[in-house]
């Protein structure tokens, strides 16, 4: 089977800042595997978001092999973390056929997810992709059609799902620490991809309104719509609006680089603003209840307000588990131990056929330049 895609490249968070300056070895190679090791593939180097399983220092998950054909990407990773030639395969079936990998995560153009998925799901390989889970909803169905079909785990990672500041939220919201929670925004992206010094091979695809889906919408936009269909337990939206537009066409000029999407329930009302036009790089919340607020400032600050009289302060979250913490960690305790993930969880398919059909909505909303209701794309098939 050859490579059926043209795998490309994504940004650098501050996270991966970070990482930059860890040492640069890999966590461990198919010559040292041990019996509690899970067997890891790499799908593509040619998100940055890959930098994470490569900085990993834990040893519980091993990578067997990597599916990439992009010259220049495997030429910088194989220098930075001293790859060797024998982990490179170009296709998907040299990977499962020579690497016997026990699970894959997908670092390569978010259009390309549903051929991952298609390849290894009827080898009950399970699967953890980047977030958004697909470029559309028709994919994203179709992801999960497979998934059943197969009784594969399919797993969407967000960096917002490691954060100690996520679950602390939904803690004190579902104490009523509040009040009704009545409106929640979120803030997520950065000054630009560009700006911020993304590889070549992520801006190609990152940019691109086939392969990514869109610019900052589908980019930023699926943090809030997955948490806060997480903290609404799974409900669904009344409505969607949203508006789109283009503040640096010069640099992007396939794709949107500044959103706003509103989203209407019963009793609450989610704003959510997706930008590669912020002064810094930024993924918080505000949650606001009948008598107090809570605001995430990133994963491990927060400001808490339960009532005005008393004024707000300074939280700090509990502490998570290592499967929360960590999403291979996570991957691992599914193949391993069995772990089941949750309808509600905010890796689950349930929750992100909800944030992809969010999206799709959001586009049609931006272009016919009017509010659209959740039923609107059964109306018009």
């Amino acid at each position: 089977m050859k490579a059926q895609y043209p795998i490309t490249s994504r940004y650098f968070v501050l996270v991966i800042l970070f990482y930059s300056f860890l040492p640069n070895k890999v966590v461990a190679q198919s010559e040292d595997i041990s019996e509690k090791t899970l067997r890891l593939g790499v799908i593509g180097l040619v998100h940055d978001h890959v930098s994470w399983i490569f900085n990993r220092t834990k040893k519980d998950v091993s990578i067997v092999g990597i599916v990439e054909t992009d010259s220049k990407a495997i030429a910088r990773y194989q220098n930075r973390y001293k790859l060797h030639d024998s982990l490179f395969f170009t296709s998907y079936e040299d990977l499962y056929n020579k690497a016997n990998p026990e699970a894959v995560s997908a670092f390569n153009a978010t259009k390309n997810h549903l051929e991952v998925v298609a390849f290894f799901a009827p080898k009950k390989i399970p699967i953890m992709v980047e977030k958004p889970m697909a470029t559309t909803y028709e994919d994203a169905l179709e992801m999960a059609v497979l998934s059943k079909k197969y009784n594969v785990p399919i797993l969407i990672n967000y960096e917002t799902s490691w954060y100690e500041s996520t679950y602390e939220a939904k803690r004190l919201v579902s104490q009523n620490r509040i009040g009704n929670l009545n409106k929640l925004v979120f803030n997520t992206g950065h000054p630009g991809p560009k700006e911020i010094g993304c590889s070549p091979e992520f801006l190609e695809w990152l940019t691109d309104p086939v392969l990514n889906g869109g610019g900052a919408l589908t980019d930023f936009g699926c943090y809030g719509a997955n948490i806060s269909t997480w903290l609404l337990d799974g409900q669904t939206p009344l409505t969607v609006s949203c508006i789109t537009k283009q503040t640096k066409p010069n640099l992007y000029p396939k794709v949107d680089d500044d959103t706003t999407i509103v989203l209407e329930y019963e009793k609450q009302q989610v704003v959510i603003q997706a930008s590669w036009n912020w002064s810094h790089n930024r993924k918080d919340m505000q949650l606001y209840g009948a008598h107090g607020y809570i605001n995430c400032l990133n994963g491990t600050k927060m400001i808490f307000m339960e009532k005005e009289s008393e004024g707000e302060y300074s939280h700090t979250p509990k502490s998570i588990e290592p499967s929360q913490k960590d999403p291979f960690r996570l991957l691992y305790e599914v193949v391993h131990e069995k772990k089941i993930i949750s309808k509600n969880s905010l890796y689950s398919i349930e929750n992100n056929l909800i944030v992809s059909k969010i999206l799709s909505l959001a586009h049609l909303a931006a272009q016919e330049k009017k509010t659209l209701t959740w039923d609107y794309l059964e109306k018009n098939e």
